[in-house]
Formats: structure tokens, C-alpha cells, sequence
């Protein structure tokens, strides 16, 4: 299976279980990938034969300003659920980083991962 990767898609949400984190927002990051058969496509030179991957960007771009949630585990289901609305999109998975969240130790990053397969 081949792949399409988009990394590093940051916008700030309003996600969280905590008051302040409703009301101040943060900074979510999503990395996707998505398997699916790139050689019609590639044969082809035909963009309807695979994905859009400006349009999924800005898809998952509106997925973290949107409806806000209270796990990071939502949205990045959310995310997963957009990429297999994708005829040809086989398998996805979906991390969603949230590098701000209110944890009391010093930490680098806290990410999500979801994956899912039509198969």
C-alpha cells in the first residue's frame, strides 16, 4: 500500500476538560497518513484518482478550530473519520500532538495516535 503523509497541520483549538483551556485555547498539531493504491494516480496524472492533500490539510485544519472537545482522543477520531470519507483511502492514522497541555512536569510533547482500516 502506499502512502500520503501530511505533517506538522497547526492551528489553535479550544479543546480540553479544563476551563482555561476552553477559554485560552492552545496550539493542537495533527500529523496524518493515509495508505492507499497512489498508481492509478501516478499513471494517470490524474488528481481524482487519489487525495487532495491540500484540501484534507485545510479539512483537518478546520477539524482543530472547530467544535471544540474535551479529549485529544475526539478530535484525532474526528480526523480519522474525514480521511476515510475518502473513497480510495484504505488505512489512516492520525496523531494529534498538544505541546501545551496543563501538565505540572517539565515534558516536550503529549500526542494521540489513532489508526483505522477499511479492511
Amino acid at each position: 500500500m502506499d502512502r500520503i503523509d501530511l505533517r506538522g497541520i497547526a492551528a489553535t483549538g479550544f479543546h480540553g476538560v479544563f476551563p482555561e483551556e476552553r477559554q485560552n485555547g492552545q496550539t493542537f498539531i495533527a500529523d496524518v497518513s493515509l495508505g492507499l493504491d497512489l498508481g492509478p494516480a501516478a499513471r494517470e496524472g490524474d488528481l481524482t484518482k487519489t487525495v487532495h492533500y491540500g484540501v484534507l490539510a485545510q479539512q483537518i485544519h478546520d477539524a482543530i478550530v472547530g467544535e471544540p472537545v474535551d479529549l485529544i482522543e475526539s478530535l484525532a477520531l474526528r480526523m480519522v473519520d474525514l480521511c476515510l470519507a475518502e473513497e480510495s483511502v484504505q488505512w489512516v492514522s492520525v496523531t494529534v500532538h498538544k505541546p501545551e497541555a496543563p501538565i505540572e512536569v517539565t515534558f516536550e510533547d503529549v500526542a494521540v495516535t489513532i489508526e483505522r482500516s477499511k479492511l
